[in-house]
């Protein structure tokens, strides 16, 4: 059984991972495009973090920043490569969504990558309500960026 559960991202198996994410997201994006955060970001106290694990076995992870204006950014969502296809993203994503909610947020937005590689994240997202949206908090319009937004409240 899957268990998303609220962790500090300070495990090997979580840097591994977050690794992994960053190596991959400057691979894949010009350097002044890539908004991921390392692990000592992902540790400041606004970040909630979530990873999903099996039998203790990471499978992916999550956060969410907490922004001004009653407004949470999901940050650093990534799966294993061997969890991919089997939900785990839509369940981290029910789970931040869910905790945003909790506290009060109006909206909950996202920045991420127009290339071929970020389509699965993109269809993911839209599937989940989020809508394309114009930059938001510190973000600036890039030809390398998509911003999407989930409204919480009508």
């Amino acid at each position: 059984m899957i268990q998303i559960e609220r962790e500090a991202p300070i495990g090997a198996d979580v840097r591994q991972l977050l690794g992994e994410h960053l190596a991959d997201m400057f691979a894949t994006s010009p350097a002044e495009s890539v908004h991921a955060l390392d692990v000592r970001q992902l540790c400041e106290p606004e970040i909630s973090f979530w990873t999903a694990r099996e039998d203790g076995g990471l499978l992916g992870c999550g956060a969410l920043k907490q922004l001004p204006s009653r407004q949470g950014e999901i940050k650093s969502m990534r799966t294993t490569a061997g969890a991919r296809g089997r939900g785990v993203a839509t369940l981290l994503l029910a789970r931040i969504i869910e905790a945003a909610r909790r506290d009060g947020n109006e909206t909950v937005n996202l920045e991420t990558g127009t290339e071929d590689y970020f389509a699965p994240a993109r269809r993911l997202y839209s599937r989940n309500g989020f809508t394309d949206c114009e930059p938001f908090a510190d973000y600036s319009l890039d030809p390398n960026s998509v911003y999407m937004e989930l409204r919480l409240v009508d």
